[in-house]
């Protein structure tokens, strides 16, 4: 949504939250101001405590005020966070962080990587599993060290930027965002192939600077130009439904999706099975407890009344890793019965499909259960009217996500990005065709629109469209969109719809081939000596 919004905005943007995050960590080592905004005789203010007493493990705890830093870090600006992705998409998110901002101070101060990310072979194949074990130890490090701890917070969140610090010192570029951030893990889960207000990146020139791309503003010109490294391809930050639709292969994807909600509905459920009761969860009051890690090595579970002799230190990792590998049980076997199920009613569904729509429940299941735990400490402190038209919003904006994104496929993704290229092609033929359009561009044509166009333009010769096959072809071997060895297959309905046939394909195949080798030889010799063979079988 903001990716057209010109950099020099988005920096000054990013420099008001860096500022703001900065003495939100200030106020958690130093604060002599908001306990007074936090004292419940004090009715003007709007952080004032004011809900019922909660009980924790039998015993009630004492209301008075209290540094309010932790608070609104977990219950204003974690619950911002996750809506924005879902909402506005991970561009807008990528361009606003602080802590991308942050970790990008190595380039700021021209300093080169030290290393080439996308040689650490490791790294690239389980970044995901890494992720997702810095996101496991991060929730349980919540409930037991920083949730309340003002001082450990502040610790981990300097910690979590000289990390970033580093690594982007290391391998630079957005190499901290792709490979190390936990919330990157947060982002592919809820952004799926675009988030709910995403820009289509398939839709932009090729070079283009899309959605959330690294990019600078040039001194001279003064004109915003890419400051992209190839630190990751696909790059969700060029183009996050052709990195969805990629990353589905990898290993791990499926596993950090359904960990995911795991570790979602495990983190709450938690908090009632410690406290014996869900108000300790819907309060707050743990962002505010007294002696958060003299807790450490009390009991951990309170269950029907009684106190379970096992140490939080210990039932917290556990309750998590219960939910994680319950989640991942359940949700293979869920997936394995749809897909039996969906072969049954379309033999032509394939897994890649069954995958994606079982992930888009998750998302929408573990978004949900999100605002109706994560977020209660603060919506219960607004007036009941306002309460349920947040929880109206929420349901709305999560069900039209679903709605859109389930029937989508790597296959109409594909087929849009084609299209796409195909309007670009046809736009730089200077043919009148005034009296086709009838007042409308060729943005405004839909698909069919577009090819009956084409046929009907008296002007448009073979020639022209075996030029615009050429440039499509061109165009999506450049950017990788697909290969020389599928692109047979792919093009398919573009050459249909332009009345051309496989002999044309092989011919602009083999002009390409001449003209820029490397597009086509960068494929396997085993590949490209299959279409050397299938052009002169046809020719």
């Amino acid at each position: 949504m903001l990716s057209k919004v010109s950099e020099k905005r988005m920096h000054a943007v990013r420099w008001v939250l860096v500022i703001g995050w900065l003495l939100l960590i200030f106020s958690l080592f130093y604060d002599p101001i908001t306990h007074h905004l936090t004292n419940p005789s004090n009715l003007l203010s709007p952080l004032r405590d004011s809900l019922p007493p909660v009980s924790v493990q039998g015993e009630y705890l004492k209301q008075k005020p209290y540094a309010a830093g932790a608070r609104i870090f977990w219950g204003m600006i974690i619950p911002s966070t996750i809506m924005i992705v879902l909402v506005f998409g991970h561009e807008t998110w990528r361009r606003i962080c602080p802590l991308y901002f942050l970790s990008q101070i190595p380039r700021a101060l021209g300093l080169k990587p030290r290393l080439d990310v996308t040689q650490n072979r490791w790294l690239q194949r389980n970044h995901l599993y890494l992720q997702f074990c810095l996101l496991f130890i991060g929730l349980n490090s919540r409930i037991l060290f920083v949730n309340s701890a003002r001082t450990a917070l502040g610790l981990f969140l300097l910690s979590t930027i000289a990390m970033s610090i580093t690594v982007v010192f290391l391998y630079g570029g957005r190499s901290w965002c792709h490979y190390v951030c936990p919330f990157g893990i947060v982002q592919t889960v809820l952004t799926g192939p675009r988030g709910l207000l995403g820009s289509n990146a398939t839709s932009a020139p090729p070079q283009s600077i899309t959605q959330s791309m690294c990019r600078t503003v040039d001194t001279a010109t003064n004109q915003e130009k890419s400051a992209c490294i190839g630190c990751k391809s696909p790059c969700m930050d060029i183009d996050a439904e052709k990195s969805y639709w990629n990353d589905l292969q990898k290993p791990g994807r499926r596993f950090v999706q359904y960990g995911y909600l795991g570790l979602v509905i495990g983190y709450f459920v938690y908090y009632k099975l410690y406290a014996g009761n869900f108000s300790y969860c819907f309060s707050g009051a743990w962002t505010h407890e007294e002696n958060q890690l003299s807790r450490l090595w009390k009991p951990g579970f309170y269950l029907f009344n009684e106190p379970i002799n096992i140490p939080k230190i210990v039932a917290v990792p556990l309750t998590l890793a219960f939910a994680v590998a319950v989640s991942n049980w359940a949700l293979t076997k869920i997936e394995k019965a749809y897909r039996a199920y969906e072969k049954k009613r379309n033999p032509r569904i394939n897994s890649q499909q069954v995958l994606h729509r079982i992930l888009t429940i998750c998302t929408f299941v573990a978004f949900n259960c999100f605002f109706i735990y994560g977020g209660r400490p603060e919506i219960l402190r607004l007036p009941i009217p306002a309460q349920l038209l947040f929880n109206t919003l929420v349901v709305i904006v999560s069900t039209i996500w679903l709605v859109r994104t389930w029937e989508r496929s790597s296959e109409q993704y594909q087929r849009d990005s084609n299209l796409d290229s195909f309007r670009r092609q046809l736009s730089k033929f200077t043919i009148d065709n005034s009296q086709f359009l009838k007042g409308r561009s060729l943005d405004e044509l839909s698909s069919n629109e577009l090819f009956i166009l084409v046929s009907v333009l008296p002007e448009f010769q073979q020639t022209d469209r075996l030029q615009i096959y050429k440039s499509i072809m061109l165009e999506g071997l450049t950017q990788q969109n697909f290969t020389s060895f599928d692109s047979l297959e792919i093009l398919q309905e573009i050459r249909q719809k332009l009345a051309l046939g496989e002999k044309e394909h092989f011919s602009m195949l083999s002009e390409i081939s001449n003209e820029q080798p490397f597009l086509v030889y960068s494929q396997t010799s085993l590949q490209y000596t299959g279409i050397e063979k299938s052009y002169q079988f046809r020719s």
